[in-house]
């Protein structure tokens, strides 16, 4: 059966540049990768010897060059997926920051020749979990900003093990399941001959150690619940859903790993009066029949305190006046926004005598209205 086209294995045209290559090569790696196929590994592992093949020719540029000119059938293009394509391949994927796909490669090439680890344990470094807080703020607070304290529940370093998870006096002992290497392989028969699967230790989760004697105060887990008190600043212009990030306030990592971020997702309290619409503020403001029809100035209140406005004489009900940099600052930038006061004309429900007496006066003075 006649090979198919390197650049079709891929996904990429002929004229795909260097980087574009190396990317398809990282997608259909991940694609193929025996955890996604589980139905039909052997099938996976023989796709992914083709594509291995097609990258390896692809991303030499002489071996390109001479694949481009005489296909298949020119000199020098046998495969042979030695210690150095491997190393060539999986630096394709620690270039993209996907170090952590050092297994796939293993679990492929580790038997036989293959360049894979040589089975000594790798210390992995856990960080711990990012916390998230919801905080509720007044619409004041969330246009000034503001300095509270919260206290947010999230784990912290067991002060009795120093978080190594030991009872004090005792220590930790090399895992019976995988011998101190922190894996455990699994070795399966292909057509293409034995592929060793690696998995990381179910026993000791990858560390390569077991505990003797678990801490009493933190059950072996090296972190123990907590409600700290922690001072945040809100700076102003926070919305719904803003998201405040405290680097290292978050869980500690476990076996002394790094902590976690700590992430204040703001929830703004509906205002009686104001209603927000993103950098800007509406309200209304209500005045007499006389006040609109004369003119008038009028008590305003803002975020920023109260404002005295001019009502201009023959204001009509739902004129809008603008009263420019009273509303909520940017988050993101310098400025505020506007607040936007819409005039209510009040009608009274009940006049004096006299009030209908001038009413009646003015009335007949008008001109009529023409609808």
């Amino acid at each position: 059966m006649a090979k198919q086209d390197y650049y079709e294995v891929l996904g990429v045209t002929r004229g795909a540049s260097p980087e574009e290559i190396k990317q398809a090569y990282r997608r259909k790696a991940k694609e193929l990768h025996p955890d996604k196929n589980p139905e039909d590994r052997q099938k996976a592992e023989q796709e992914f010897k083709r594509v291995a093949e097609a990258y390896e020719v692809l991303s030499d540029p002489e071996r390109r060059a001479q694949y481009d000119r005489y296909g298949h059938a020119g000199p020098s293009q046998g495969f042979d997926f030695g210690p150095g394509d491997f190393h060539r391949a999986r630096e394709a994927f620690s270039e993209f920051g996907f170090g952590g796909l050092d297994d796939l490669f293993d679990m492929f090439f580790r038997q036989g020749g293959g360049a894979g680890r040589t089975g000594t344990r790798r210390q992995r470094v856990r960080h711990g979990e990012d916390v998230e807080y919801k905080l509720r703020i007044t619409l004041e607070d969330a246009a000034q900003g503001t300095r509270m304290k919260i206290t947010a529940p999230r784990l912290v370093t067991c002060d009795r093990c120093h978080g190594e998870g030991t009872e004090p006096g005792t220590g930790k002992k090399t895992c019976p399941t995988c011998h101190g290497q922190g894996q455990v392989q699994y070795q399966q028969q292909t057509l293409l001959g034995n592929f060793v699967n690696v998995r990381v230790c179910p026993e000791c989760n990858g560390s390569g150690e077991v505990i003797e004697q678990p801490c009493r105060h933190c059950h072996g887990t090296g972190r123990v619940k907590e409600r700290s008190k922690i001072s945040i600043t809100v700076p102003p212009g926070v919305d719904n859903g803003s998201r405040l990030r405290l680097k290292g306030q978050g869980n500690a990592g476990p076996g002394g790993g790094p902590p976690g971020d700590l992430f204040i997702v703001t929830e703004v309290i509906p205002h009686a009066e104001f209603e927000r619409r993103g950098r800007d503020i509406h309200s209304t403001v209500k005045v007499h029949y006389p006040q609109a029809v004369l003119g008038a100035k009028v008590k305003v209140k803002t975020l920023w305190g109260e404002e005295t406005v001019a009502v201009p004489a023959g204001t009509q009900p739902g004129t809008v006046l603008r009263l420019r940099g009273k509303g909520m600052p940017d988050l993101h930038r310098s400025g505020k926004g506007d607040h936007f006061v819409t005039v209510q004309v009040v009608v009274p429900e009940h006049v004096t005598t006299a009030q209908r007496k001038t009413l009646r006066e003015l009335q007949e003075t008008l001109p009529p209205i023409e609808n």
